[in-house]
């Protein structure tokens, strides 16, 4: 692990906390993390991961504007959640993409775990877009995400990056139960302020 893994890897690890505190902060860090990861994956040809990394840092740039004035009026964001319709439809998705680009790997190419790396490409994506959309689901896209990958880079004998997986995988329960908790709150407190409303308004 050189010096720029090691501060990737240690701003990865910030930017998760951060998005589980739901802090602006996961925005900046994580931008400086992904940007990281481009000149590590060119440098060592891992060109896919290379360009999964570039589409990050636009997901990056436009998570940290969209949380800042994507809510009501042109406010903070507040966390929300998928209906089921479009969580199934973005599942469908990831598995559609997965079987596909599984497929192309293993035809094409030498991928040892070709449909485990697709899977984790494609519900990354998946989960990152829906991180800055600030929606409760994409953590457990990131769990999905992380369980795999601790497998495939177990299974490849690259043990410390699944312990930094393993570590993923505790944030992001971590993150769920947390913005779980702050949309029930929400919740919450909307039927509160009804509550409050109806009591202040005049009888007719």
């Amino acid at each position: 692990m050189n010096w720029m893994e090691l501060i990737a890897v240690i701003f990865g690890l910030l930017a998760v906390w951060f998005v589980v505190r739901q802090s602006i902060w996961c925005w900046p860090t994580g931008l400086i993390q992904v940007s990281l990861y481009v000149v590590i994956f060119f440098q060592v040809k891992l060109y896919f991961d290379f360009g999964l990394h570039l589409i990050y840092i636009v997901l990056q740039i436009y998570g940290w504007y969209h949380w800042l004035h994507g809510g009501a009026d042109h406010g903070k964001l507040a966390v929300t959640r998928l209906s089921t319709r479009a969580m199934t439809g973005w599942t469908l998705l990831v598995f559609g993409a997965t079987a596909l680009g599984g497929f192309v790997m293993a035809a094409n190419t030498d991928a040892a775990v070709p449909y485990g790396d697709a899977f984790t490409t494609f519900a990354s994506l998946v989960a990152m877009w829906l991180q800055a959309r600030k929606r409760l689901q994409t953590w457990l896209y990131w769990i999905a995400v992380d369980v795999i990958a601790i497998g495939i880079y177990w299974y490849k004998n690259l043990f410390l990056t699944a312990g930094l997986y393993a570590v993923f995988l505790v944030l992001s329960i971590i993150g769920y139960i947390s913005w779980r908790r702050s949309l029930s709150l929400a919740g919450h407190d909307a039927q509160l302020a009804g509550s409050t409303e109806g009591l202040a308004s005049p009888q007719k």
